[in-house]
């Protein structure tokens, strides 16, 4: 079973100019990803930095939900290492940071910012530029006018291709791709805290608003949306 087109739950990175060019890879104009979105351009993001940040526990005991932030960009360090806690690539076989039903990895992250709309690939731990639009406040509109959505330096989207764990798990696969999901913004999560950020996980949102607005392929279904960004004080 496939989930409802709708979620019922749930209550800058404006990333510069010069952050989303300096020192990383050329462009590759008009290429394909696999699920057929147009990418306009490629860029490397730096090494995740994997030591200091603190213990897993001091993260688990400060993490709460952070609805308002400061409008101050992140890095690109800070999103390659929030990117990686997501779905980075661990190990030289292609496991990931997140444990995946049978190895599979039906998510895909997408990126919403001040500047942009990006993809995260995962094994070549870069962004792919699908657009260089601000989408956030219609995306905030497309969850309820959630100001958080807006407000946040960077929306992280991720997204489900039920398919890739249907072929092997058949009815069994709805549930594990959310179990996926919530290993995938857990990580997410405690390591915003880690890098004194805050965030929030969202689940009320219009699927097919938040699909339409990112351009996302037809079987890239929202299944949860993370606002991140530095808290207010």
């Amino acid at each position: 079973m496939i989930p409802a087109n709708r979620h019922e739950s749930g209550g800058c990175v404006e990333l510069s100019i010069v952050m989303l060019t300096g020192g990383c890879g050329a462009a590759a104009e008009g290429v394909d990803t696999p699920g057929g979105t147009i990418v306009t351009e490629r860029i490397d993001l730096p090494p995740p930095a994997k030591a200091g940040g603190g213990s897993l526990v001091d993260a688990l005991a400060r993490r709460r939900s952070v609805r308002e932030y400061v409008r101050t960009p992140l890095d690109m360090a800070e999103i390659s290492l929030l990117l990686w806690a997501a779905q980075g690539v661990t190990s030289s076989a292609g496991q990931r940071s997140a444990p995946s039903a049978g190895a599979l990895y039906p998510l895909e992250v997408y990126l919403a910012t001040g500047r942009g709309r990006y993809h995260y690939d995962p094994y070549r731990h870069r962004l792919e530029v699908l657009g260089k639009e601000d989408l956030r406040r219609e995306l905030s509109r497309a969850a309820r006018s959630q100001q958080a959505v807006e407000e946040a330096a960077a929306l992280f989207v991720f997204a489900a291709v039920y398919s890739r764990t249907m072929r092997k798990y058949g009815d069994r696969a709805e549930r594990y791709v959310k179990f996926e999901a919530g290993h995938a913004a857990q990580n997410l999560l405690l390591q915003a805290v880690s890098l004194g950020l805050g965030a929030v996980p969202i689940g009320a949102f219009d699927d097919d608003q938040v699909q339409a607005i990112l351009g996302l392929p037809s079987d890239h279904e929202p299944l949860y949306l993370v606002p991140v960004g530095h808290p207010a004080k």
